[in-house]
């Protein structure tokens, strides 16, 4: 059974504002302790820090700060037209010229409610994208602010906050969870530094094992589209190779981009499955050695090794002959691969619950804000086995 829903201009719910960016000729201005945001780093539901900091003069000179609380949506980007960043904030944060920061100025409709809402429209958002004279997506200030809102009414905007509230925290929990395992790993492999009598060819090799395009699958093909900056696993490509050969992993190897080795993109898969050539599967020689052969590559000297040997400029790619030379210990000790491969399979379980919270919130969202779903019949613990009530 459906439930009213009124419709309200963007622009008469919240204030809207523009970032900048500091003089990057200042040094005063920059590597401060203040987080500044980009498309780069507005990659998830809640934004606390960034990989650019500035200074207390560098936001008075020419950025903002976001409160906490507030909401920040990506309107100027070539990634636009992959995906719209939006997210709430976690910790006060400047943010650039390509960012809006929105809060609301209705005092019944919180902040929360206007980022699900949104969240909701991303098919509508995406359909207002303009391309800029240099190839960018641009979403319009005038268009978005005249963009229609689904405004429940009170009592089912407080539920249908609750009701997305505890599955983003449900994923964000699996997501903290998963960088401290993936600390656990790193530190392990670290550990043995000092013991590194041996060279990555000799605990692994690279898979050649070549099949034709047609055996791609959209659930387990990889691209470095796919794979994540910062180690961050990997999600959906965007789209299948239509031509050529792929290569296939299997279960235990680690995937590794090699376009711009200094993005970091790394996963470890749990399944078989094909990606494209410039991913480079790495796979142990002993099948029980994958879990530290996979950290051995997770750690920040292999990637630096590797850009050491890299080739290009623009869009260099590291040289495969020269990474198998990568020092590392020839093996770990068997407490210590115990604890690899229960870490790294605890990580993998988080991202399959991930997916498909993922999946299931963004089909609710817009069936339960624009009313087409009763939301007021929605029951928190029928879902999950019960563990989202508590979030």
């Amino acid at each position: 059974m459906a439930c009213e829903v009124e419709w309200i201009p963007l622009g008469d719910i919240v204030n809207l504002s523009s970032g900048g960016t500091p003089d990057k000729k200042q040094p005063a201005y920059w590597d401060g302790e203040i987080p500044w945001i980009s498309a780069k780093t507005l990659t998830g539901d809640t934004v606390t820090t960034s990989n650019l900091f500035i200074t207390e003069e560098g936001l008075h000179a020419g950025s903002k700060l976001a409160p906490v609380g507030s909401i920040l949506l990506l309107t100027r980007g070539s990634g636009l037209f992959k995906r719209i960043p939006l997210a709430i904030v976690n910790a006060p944060v400047a943010y650039n010229q390509d960012v809006k920061c929105m809060t609301s100025k209705v005092a019944t409709i919180t902040n929360e409610y206007v980022f699900f809402a949104l969240k909701a429209l991303s098919p509508e958002l995406t359909n207002m994208l303009e391309t800029t004279g240099i190839g960018a997506g641009k979403l319009a200030t005038d268009r978005l602010l005249d963009m229609p809102i689904p405004v429940l009414s009170h009592d089912e905007r407080e539920k249908a906050v609750s009701f997305f509230s505890a599955l983003s925290r449900k994923i964000m929990i699996n997501n903290r969870i998963n960088d401290y395992l993936a600390d656990l790993c790193e530190t392990i492999a670290g550990k043995y530094c000092n013991d590194r009598n041996s060279c990555l060819r000799d605990i692994c090799y690279q898979v050649t094992d070549h099949v034709d395009y047609g055996n791609a699958n959209q659930e387990t093909y990889v691209s470095t589209e796919s794979l994540m900056q910062n180690k961050g696993g990997r999600q959906l490509a965007s789209s299948l190779p239509t031509a050529g050969k792929i290569t296939r992993y299997k279960a235990g190897d680690t995937l590794i981009s090699n376009i711009r080795p200094y993005f970091k993109k790394i996963w470890y898969a749990p399944f078989e499955g094909t990606c494209s050539g410039d991913v480079i599967v790495f796979r142990a020689n002993d099948p029980s050695n994958a879990p530290y052969l996979h950290a051995c590559l997770r750690q920040d000297s292999f990637f630096d090794y590797v850009m050491q040997g890299a080739k290009g400029t623009k869009m260099p790619r590291g040289d495969k002959k020269q990474m198998m030379e990568f020092k590392v210990a020839s093996s770990c000790s068997t407490k210590d691969l115990i604890l690899l491969d229960s870490a790294i399979k605890q990580r993998s379980d988080n991202d399959s619950e991930t997916v498909k919270l993922q999946a299931l919130r963004d089909t609710l969202l817009p069936k339960l804000m624009s009313g087409e779903i009763d939301v007021s019949k929605v029951d928190l613990t029928q879902l999950t086995n019960n563990h989202l009530a508590d979030c």
